[in-house]
């Protein structure tokens, strides 16, 4: 297989609009502290049920729930209080193995990390590993069926080296593979490229429409404009205005425009360099919203400074105003 160029072929990015399309929505839910270090339950129970009450799925065990930094009787612990949260309702979690630069993939690992998710009621989201990535795209792909062998259903994940270094962007070959596994439902895409984002969509449409194209690109949100779902870590932050910009792209209201504006100039904040530092920028804004007693991250994540938390106040405020405008 011959990996792919973003420049390989020219995108015509509005012949792929697809207007008052019902956008799928996943929320990365954020682990919350408290000053002690512990994790706040019922602020996490509170936001999971918020989230899965706004008509978002929620995600959890994903980056914004520090799943690299957590060990798995916590996760196992955020999984069982999830399934309590939501009644039973769907949810999403992360599947991470942890390793090394020179590991070989271990099938083993991840089948002892999807185990849990699935007893639990979640749909495991395959986080990407040294060993997984650093495999020839046809070992890719028949990793990615050895998974799909032993689990029903399971999500994706191309995540670009800002965010970790183990990740990968894959070929476009490679991300045809992955439309054959059957068994693999979507993919997050997290790239942060525009470009990259449309080529899959180009090549979803063609090959496996029903596959879905989940953006995890927080720096340029209206790519579900053109046929893409989302899991977001922006989303944390409001998902009851993602649930009504949606709802607007849905209906066709131009209120969507505005809506989506305000939560992108959201998004250039919190995740600029160091993108980690976004966990504290949603801790943050959830405090000034009255969601959070405590704005604490987990010690091994890195902080934003005291100044952006003025920022934060005044794009509440602006974001409170656009939601009052926007009819249920």
């Amino acid at each position: 297989m011959t990996p792919a160029t973003a420049s390989a072929a020219p995108i015509d990015a509005v012949a792929l609009l697809r207007p008052r399309r019902k956008i799928v929505g996943m929320s990365a839910i954020l682990l919350p502290f408290t000053s002690s270090g512990e994790v706040d339950w019922p602020a996490f129970t509170a936001h999971a049920r918020r989230t899965a009450a706004a008509g978002l799925t929620p995600a959890v065990n994903m980056d914004t729930g520090y799943v690299n930094l957590i060990d798995d009787a916590l996760r196992v612990e955020v999984l069982q209080r999830t399934q309590t949260a939501t009644g039973g309702g769907p949810f999403v979690a992360g599947a991470f193995v942890g390793d090394a630069p020179g590991a070989k993939f271990d099938r083993d690992a991840y089948l002892r990390q999807i185990e849990p998710i699935v007893k639990h009621g979640g749909t495991p989201v395959l986080f990407q590993s040294y060993g997984l990535t650093s495999q020839s795209d046809d070992a890719l792909i028949d990793a990615y069926a050895a998974i799909g062998k032993q689990c029903d259903r399971f999500i994706g994940f191309e995540l670009g080296t800002m965010f970790a270094p183990f990740g990968k962007i894959y070929s476009l070959d490679a991300y045809r593979g992955l439309l054959g596994v059957k068994q693999c439902i979507g993919a997050k895409h997290s790239s942060l490229r525009r470009e990259l984002e449309w080529q899959r969509l180009q090549l979803r449409d063609q090959v496996r429409p029903d596959f879905h194209v989940f953006t995890g690109n927080d720096l340029a949100i209206d790519m579900v404009m053109y046929g893409s779902d989302y899991l977001l870590g922006l989303s944390t932050f409001a998902p009851d205005l993602f649930a009504k910009r949606d709802a607007c792209w849905a209906s066709g209201d131009p209120a969507f425009y505005e809506l989506n504006d305000a939560l992108q100039y959201l998004g250039f904040l919190a995740f600029r360099p160091p993108v980690p530092a976004y966990k504290h920028e949603a801790a943050m804004f959830l405090k000034l919203r009255g969601w959070l007693d405590c704005d604490a991250t987990h010690p091994r994540s890195p902080t934003r400074p005291e100044s952006d938390r003025e920022i934060l106040r005044e794009l509440a405020r602006g974001l409170n105003i656009l939601a009052e405008q926007v009819q249920s």
